[in-house]
């Protein structure tokens, strides 16, 4: 029998899902002028100056340097997966910068799949073997076991409702040896009650598109799977204030999300690199 508390549960999710799905879908949230440049993310700002107008190029550079801060942590590279992969300009970055074997780029969203493989043609057609785009949701992932050396995931993890189902497939589907990385912002210790306080000032966590994780959530979660080596480490300096400082220079329809280096400075949210690793046999 279902409880009212498990149907609220539920219906929450569903709720959340219905707005993920919106953003990525026919709102194309890569072609908001935030995200410039197709990476959906709020970037890694070190080593760009900070000091002078930002422009369009060092956006760019700092989505493109997030991808690298998570890739770097990867010891394989053979076989990738990439969960949530946008317009998989992630995935050709791995290909181009890293030499993995292979990326496969999972996404939820059939639009932005679509546009993954328009934005990706040329690569596609060039080098079909090394870079593949499949629908699939982050708690169901629909390949077999041990099918990759590693996973990765940037910005994405902050949409998944269900973080154990999560962190349960990324171990299935590791082979013993792989690694994983995952990047995205979440709850530090000791502000495991901010989720009002995010809802009351960031309209992405009150309409339900973030989920106020908390880190510990993910790191529990992913020990529990199995995963041994299990770390997060703070990045939130190299990330909000360079993404509000190019938020300042561009016109914005709505100011919430200058709250975001607010709720970073008051210890409500922080960014973090987690990386864990499948055990080989008998480690």
């Amino acid at each position: 029998m279902t409880s009212h508390k498990d149907k609220g549960i539920s219906g929450a999710a569903d709720a959340a899902a219905s707005r993920v799905r919106d953003a990525y879908g026919p709102e194309d949230l890569s072609s908001v002028p935030a995200f410039s440049g197709g990476f959906i993310n709020f970037g890694h700002w070190e080593g760009i100056p900070l000091d002078r107008p930002l422009t369009a190029d060092d956006r760019v550079r700092s989505e493109r340097n997030l991808y690298r801060r998570v890739l770097r942590t990867l010891p394989a590279r053979g076989r990738a997966v990439e969960v949530g992969c946008g317009l998989g300009l992630g995935g050709a970055l791995a290909l181009e910068e890293f030499g993995f074997r292979s990326v496969t780029g999972l996404d939820i969203h059939p639009e932005q799949l679509a546009r993954a493989r328009r934005v990706n043609a040329r690569l596609l057609a060039r080098e079909p073997w090394r870079l593949r785009f499949v629908q699939g949701a982050a708690e169901r992932l629909p390949f077999p076991d041990g099918e990759f050396d590693a996973l990765y995931s940037v910005e994405a993890a902050q949409h998944f409702p269900y973080l154990a189902g999560f962190a349960r497939e990324s171990a299935r589907v590791l082979r013993p040896g792989g690694g994983l990385a995952v990047t995205s912002f979440f709850l530090p210790d000791g502000a495991d009650g901010a989720a009002a306080s995010l809802a009351a000032r960031l309209d992405s966590f009150a309409e339900g598109l973030d989920i106020a994780h908390p880190l510990g959530t993910l790191l529990t979660a992913l020990g529990e799977a199995g995963l041994t080596d299990v770390r997060g480490e703070s990045i939130g300096a190299h990330v909000w204030p360079g993404f509000d400082r190019y938020l300042s220079g561009v016109e914005l329809p709505v100011t919430w999300p200058r709250n975001f280096l607010t709720s970073y400075r008051e210890g409500l949210l922080d960014y973090y690199v987690v990386t864990a690793r499948r055990p080989t046999d008998g480690a």
